[in-house]
């Protein structure tokens, strides 16, 4: 079925805020589909590691449908190949350009994308995020989800770039700095965590109270994190819990009709 060529208007102040977890990712795919099917329509998307990699596919105008096939087909060899040079990690990502091209046709910038997009990673000399949203997509991708060890940093704009996870595994900040005045919040919660996090779990609690925040907690207890065997499961578990959240907390995400994109909204 051909896409319908006139889309409803994203809303430019509404925006989504993906976190980190390797396979548990696939969680976002149902919340994403549960979010298109009631016309909640994020403009702003922001995501670290695994939520960069679901929140891309979001950011360059596939649906949920595309983005469910994209997880259930997906290697960890779409983003990581084995190397024998040295390097600072076990694996290559420099196939992820490929597998972007593969899926858009090119390598776009991420300020060319229809929505406003942002992965965040960790600048390893001072440890702060930082929120990559602009230059090409692959470059961003790949630092975002440069696991210490085992995929290498990388260069840009002058900074060595890692995980994202390791500072900011929720990066709602980072769609507020993009514009979102209201932002859902897809956090990948196992019941270990509050134990193990700390200071994850005390943002929870603040973004919990924030009135402009609605929170999604997929629960990702008996999931599989490192291997593909739980994608349909997770799928279903995000569904779950955005239907959940979005009953008892969507009344936040009411707003005044968006004004019209301009190429300035981008």
């Amino acid at each position: 079925m051909p896409r319908d060529p006139t889309p409803p208007a994203d809303d430019t102040r509404l925006g989504i805020a993906l976190s980190g977890g390797g396979a548990f990712g696939a969680a976002h795919v149902g919340v994403l589909q549960v979010l298109e099917e009631r016309g909640i329509r994020p403009h702003v998307v922001t995501g670290t590691s695994s939520g960069a990699l679901v929140g891309c596919a979001f950011a360059a105008g596939l649906d949920g449908a595309e983005i469910e096939q994209i997880a259930r087909r997906f290697r960890w060899s779409r983003i990581a190949a084995w190397t024998f040079q040295p390097r600072w990690g076990l694996l290559d990502t420099r196939v992820v350009t490929d597998a972007i091209h593969r899926l858009l046709g090119e390598d776009p910038r991420i300020e060319d994308l229809p929505r406003r997009f942002g992965a965040v990673a960790t600048d390893l000399r001072t440890r702060q995020a930082v929120t990559i949203d602009h230059g090409p997509l692959s470059a961003a991708l790949r630092a975002s989800i440069a696991v210490p060890g085992l995929l290498p940093p990388v260069r840009l704009g002058g900074r060595l770039l890692a995980d994202g996870g390791m500072v900011d595994n929720v990066p709602h900040s980072a769609a507020r700095k993009l514009g979102a005045d209201r932002v859902i919040v897809v956090h990948l919660h196992a019941k270990w965590e509050n134990v193990r996090m700390m200071r994850t779990s005390t943002k929870i609690s603040e973004l919990i109270a924030d009135p402009s925040t609605v929170l999604i907690q997929p629960e990702m207890e008996r999931m599989a994190q490192w291997s593909m065997r739980d994608v349909p499961r997770l799928i279903a578990e995000g569904r779950r819990a955005a239907t959940a959240a979005l009953g008892t907390m969507g009344a936040r995400l009411d707003a005044t009709h968006p004004a019209p994109l301009t190429k300035g909204d981008r």
